[in-house]
C-alpha cells in the first residue's frame, strides 16, 4: 500500500516551524537541505540561499516534510481546506500534543471527550497550520 506523507510550504520560516514541531513530537530530522547546498541554485537571491529546500521529520510511520518557498514561487496562503490529523497513543500524549501545538496559536475546538468515544480537539498553530488531535478510547 502507498504511504501518504505531509509536505508543508512556508514563507521563509520553515526551520522555525520544524524546530517547533520537533519540540512537540520528538525525534531527529531525517534530512535538512539548504538551497545553497543544492546544484542549480547559483542564481538565487542571496537572502534565499540559507533557506530550507527540504526538511523531513519522522512522526510515527510517516514523514512531516517542508520547504521555504522562494522567488519566483508565489507566497504561501493558508486556508481551511487542509488539516493535519494526529492519532495519539494515550490521553496524556493527546493533551501534550494539543497544548504544545496551541502555544502561540489558537484552539478552534478545545480538546474534549466526544460522542464517538474519543478525546478530540482542533487548533491552528502559530504558523497557520491546522491540526486535529484525536485519542480513540476504543483502542
Amino acid at each position: 500500500m502507498a504511504t501518504v506523507n505531509t509536505y508543508l510550504n512556508f514563507n521563509g520560516n520553515t526551520e522555525e516551524a520544524f524546530n517547533f514541531y520537533k519540540s512537540i513530537f520528538g525525534g531527529d530530522f531525517l534530512t535538512v537541505q539548504r538551497y545553497k547546498d543544492m546544484p542549480g541554485c547559483d542564481g538565487m537571491k542571496t537572502d534565499d540561499l540559507d533557506k530550507l529546500m527540504h526538511i523531513a521529520l519522522p512522526i510515527g510511520g510517516n514523514l512531516l516534510m517542508g520547504t521555504d518557498v522562494t522567488h519566483p514561487m508565489p507566497n504561501v496562503t493558508y486556508g481551511t481546506g487542509v488539516s493535519l490529523s494526529v492519532d495519539a497513543e494515550s490521553e496524556e500524549e493527546a493533551h501534550n500534543m494539543f497544548n504544545g501545538l496551541a502555544r502561540g496559536g489558537k484552539a478552534t475546538m478545545p480538546l474534549d471527550k466526544m460522542f464517538w468515544n474519543a478525546l478530540f480537539g482542533m487548533l491552528t498553530d502559530k504558523f497557520g497550520i491546522q491540526w486535529m488531535i484525536n485519542y480513540d478510547y476504543n483502542k
